[in-house]
């Protein structure tokens, strides 16, 4: 590729292959891969089955032994072997295989899963000493498989037990391609500096030359960020706006936000027909002041604690025409501001407007949200998608089952939609939540973590240094905002800074980390070739060129966020 810029610059853009360190090229590689269709027939087991013994079922039941009162079969169809649990009269009777566990592993689990009739939650249950781990879950379809992805990490070493559960027994549950595959610490964290290599960083090589295009060795190359690209934000509110402390901590470090009340419909009109924009319109200005995007959030509520206090009143025609006027009021006024909507909020956990105005209410919420501003993504917004797998309402399956009805529905199929994850965490799962996002990836659409905190324990720092860096590595993950407004009488869940904008623990791990996602101003000279290369994160980059031999030259570098396997090479003729 060749662009023409001005002053005789020229950029090309070459193949190149990335090198990584001895133990990360070594190490087992994760697989990210996930899929969402319903099959004929399932893939191949993930690693080759890992631990599991007989994992695609071709030595009979080898390994395989009934849990509960399940009655085992073995079966063949077109070729392909599998292991029925029928005759069941309890939710874990099924089909089990035993484990040995060790701690401080991080097992990444997959299996694909099939019912006998309609479709039904499974889930993946580990049953150990100190207790039942939950893998994963996914809605199974009869006639064609389904995949489960999912993982843990075990509180101990020790024998456990892996079985399949469904709260409906009158379905038998077939399962095959079962992978079980532990990964160290260390080779967890190789798999995230490789994807970073990947996905987050470029090589970009510069070359400056004479008139004659001759190298000019020697000359001196600055090179300084101007915009990381990959947006890592926190939540502001309305104390910013008289607080400079406040702000100068703020506008420091973050380039993205979300307004924590300020534009809830709840605060937007407190009495009917009395809309008050004010505040969230001097955040905008603010945000706009300092080149801060802005998501918008949100527009609908389905939690029934968290309306204005005058709608649970209305009769449902009225509430109708209400909503749509919310809609129409909040997305009309800041479109063309913001970068996306969190149009429904949590319709994985509440129905209020759905039990008020019927069951695809949201559906219709999202045709009209694409009406007034369809220039930017609308998302989804929910939480335990990949904080707890316990969470059977809001699991990676059920996401995307939400997430199908709303397309679905008529006038929806070209909308722009997003997956919002809220990321409320207590102990994170790290196996879980990357697989989580993997199966949710599989969509294609826009991932985002929306308002990312971690519960206060002696351990919050070190838990929200973990997730933020599986977040930042997972190649599908787009952006974060974390959920740490400031307020005096304290934040949310996670503060960042104590009330005189000195760091907490947190604090200290998220310029740690932005420090080390930024790539710092560099200086040097090129070399007799007149080359100067640097592997550099993604952002916009302004570079300096200078040679005693010329004129000083400047030039801005802008970011595409693509993945680049090869260098961005800039040849500079001074």
């Amino acid at each position: 590729m060749k662009i023409e810029l001005e002053n005789n610059l020229i950029i090309f853009l070459i193949l190149c292959t990335l090198h990584l360190s001895g133990f990360e090229a070594n190490a087992l590689s994760y697989d990210y891969t996930a899929s969402i269709e319903c099959l004929e027939n399932p893939h191949k087991p993930l690693y080759s089955g890992g631990i599991i013994l007989n994992p695609e079922l071709n030595v009979g039941l080898e390994g395989w032994h009934a849990f509960g009162d399940a009655k085992l079969e073995h079966r063949e169809l077109a070729g392909n072997k599998f292991v029925v649990a029928r005759g069941r009269n309890q939710p874990s009777d099924s089909v089990s295989q035993k484990l040995y566990l060790q701690k401080e592993m991080l097992y990444s689990f997959s299996a694909w899963i099939q019912v006998s009739e309609g479709n039904a939650p499974v889930a993946a249950v580990f049953k150990a000493a100190t207790g039942f781990k939950h893998a994963g879950a996914v809605v199974a379809e009869s006639n064609c498989w389904s995949m489960l992805k999912g993982g843990f990490t075990p509180d101990a070493s020790g024998p456990a037990e892996l079985y399949f559960e469904s709260k409906n027994r009158s379905v038998e549950i077939w399962v095959d391609s079962i992978s079980l595959q532990p990964f160290t610490q260390e080779e967890w964290k190789s798999h995230q500096d490789r994807s970073i290599k990947k996905i987050r960083k470029a090589n970009v090589r510069i070359q400056a030359v004479d008139k004659q295009g001759n190298p000019l060795p020697n000359a001196k190359i600055s090179i300084e960020q101007k915009k990381p690209g990959f947006p890592v934000g926190c939540a502001i509110n309305k104390n910013i706006l008289t607080n400079t402390a406040y702000q100068n901590w703020f506008t420091s470090r973050f380039k993205v936000t979300t307004f924590e009340d300020e534009m809830k419909w709840y605060s937007t009109e407190v009495s009917p027909g009395h809309e008050d924009y004010s505040p969230a319109d001097a955040l905008l200005n603010f945000a706009k002041k300092h080149n801060i995007a802005v998501r918008g959030h949100n527009v609908i509520w389905d939690d029934p604690k968290f309306q204005p206090g005058w709608i649970y009143s209305l009769s449902p025609a009225a509430l109708s025409m209400a909503v749509d006027k919310r809609i129409n009021s909040v997305m009309s006024r800041y479109k063309g501001q913001l970068i996306a909507w969190d149009v429904v909020n949590e319709n994985l956990h509440f129905s209020f407007f759905e039990s008020k105005l019927g069951k695809q209410a949201s559906a219709k919420f999202y045709k009209l949200a694409h009406l007034v501003d369809g220039t930017v993504p609308l998302f989804l917004n929910d939480y335990n998608t990949i904080e707890d797998s316990r969470d059977g309402k809001s699991a990676a399956a059920k996401y995307l089952q939400k997430l199908r009805e709303i397309k679905a529905f008529p006038g929806n199929s070209n909308s722009r939609m997003g997956i919002g994850l809220e990321g409320h965490f207590s102990t994170p799962n790290l196996p879980y939540m990357r697989a989580s996002i993997d199966t949710l990836a599989a969509t294609g659409l826009p991932i985002w973590l929306t308002e990312l905190d971690v519960q206060s324990s002696p351990n919050q720092a070190k838990y929200l240094e973990q997730v933020l860096r599986e977040a930042h590595s997972h190649p599908k993950v787009d952006g974060i905002v974390m959920w740490a407004a400031w307020k005096p009488q304290g934040c949310y869940r996670m503060c960042l800074t104590d009330n005189s904008f000195k760091n907490l623990p947190t604090g200290d791990v998220v310029d740690k980390l932005l420090q080390q996602w930024d790539s710092k101003a560099l200086l040097g000279f090129t070399d007799s070739d007149g080359f100067f290369e640097a592997s550099l994160f993604h952002g916009d980059y302004e570079v300096n060129v200078t040679h005693p031999s010329s004129l000083a030259h400047s030039f801005m570098v802008v970011s595409t966020n693509a993945s680049l396997q090869s260098p961005l090479i800039f040849q500079v003729s001074v």
